[in-house]
């Protein structure tokens, strides 16, 4: 009787007849492990083959994959130092903006420096339609094969929507998205009909996850990947590559000083890359990937975000709000 009464008894006599759902959940432990490594593997080889591998494998020159003049749309540190490393490749520059002082120094150092043909275009694009004239003047008879689309930097600012002037508001709203697309507009019928051609539309990472207090830069940059995500869709069996870039935190460039304070700025770091030096990364991947963040360790941070379940992000940003 005691040995019947006994643990060990108990236990091995449950133990024997469980033995057949030990061997089941060992083996969907076994496949989910496979699983998670599978996909782990996964990642690593597409980090390599879209940030490593087209550093270290030369290929055809920029200016013959796509062509010899591009066009850039927006003043941000960012866009200036992509227009410069496209120049560094011998590419010829039209910047199109609102404000010619904001990308003049920048258009005659890129002809000094890289020898090649840069021009400012003013566009009013307040006056509606009448703003896309001065830019067909501008490309007409231009092999351009280059259209980089940058969003507005002010969004970066910490607003409540009910915070902004509503005039501020469409304006933002008019400059990141409807400008955006009559950009790619006017400028894809030239790469469609030489069946060559990239549009890169340079948006933030902050499109994958809502952020409280930045409703204008999370809508307009999901709109830019989301349009960049259709537009290579459509266009890519004819010869267009359309890149979305989402990149995370990138700090001022030093010859071109952000209006806030230094204290307000970004650190430089690891995962806080120079402009020139996110630039340089990211026009690696141009051809590679049609959706990447542009630099590796930006990469990074995009996959462990995405591996923090929605309610612990809502959860997380408001107490750091708060």
């Amino acid at each position: 009787m005691a040995a019947v009464d006994s643990f060990q008894f108990l236990y091995r006599e449950i133990s024997r007849s469980c033995d057949s759902y030990f061997e089941t959940l060992a083996l969907v432990g076994a496949l989910y492990t496979a699983s998670k490594a599978v996909i782990l593997l996964r990642d690593c080889c597409t980090l390599a083959r879209v940030h490593f591998l087209p550093r270290l494998i030369p290929c055809k020159k920029l200016t013959q994959r796509y062509g010899d003049w591009a066009v850039i749309y927006g003043a941000s540190p960012v866009a200036k130092a992509y227009a410069e490393e496209l120049a560094n490749h011998g590419v010829s520059i039209i910047f199109v903006t609102q404000d010619h002082t904001a990308v003049r120094d920048i258009a005659a150092a890129l002809s000094q420096t890289y020898g090649v043909e840069t021009i400012v275009v003013l566009a009013d694009f307040s006056l509606d339609q009448a703003a896309s004239k001065p830019i067909k003047e501008a490309m007409r008879d231009k092999d351009i094969g280059f259209l980089v689309n940058c969003v507005d930097e002010s969004l970066n600012s910490p607003h409540s929507l009910i915070e902004m002037p509503e005039q501020s508001l469409l304006d933002l709203v008019n400059k990141n998205v409807a400008v955006a697309t009559l950009m790619t507009r006017l400028v894809l019928p030239g790469m469609v009909e030489r069946s060559r051609g990239a549009v890169v539309n340079i948006s933030s990472g902050v499109c994958c996850r809502p952020l409280p207090r930045r409703v204008t830069l999370v809508a307009s940059t999901g709109y830019l990947d989301n349009f960049s995500t259709a537009l290579h869709l459509e266009y890519s069996a004819k010869g267009i590559f359309v890149q979305s870039l989402i990149p995370f935190q990138i700090a001022s460039s030093g010859r071109q000083p952000s209006s806030s304070s230094s204290s307000q700025s970004p650190r430089e770091g690891w995962f806080v890359p120079k402009p020139e030096v996110y630039a340089r990364h990211a026009i690696s991947t141009l051809g590679v990937s049609h959706r990447t963040t542009g630099y590796w360790p930006h990469t990074l941070q995009y996959g462990l975000m995405r591996c923090i379940p929605e309610w612990i992000w809502v959860l997380g940003t408001r107490v750091f709000i708060n």
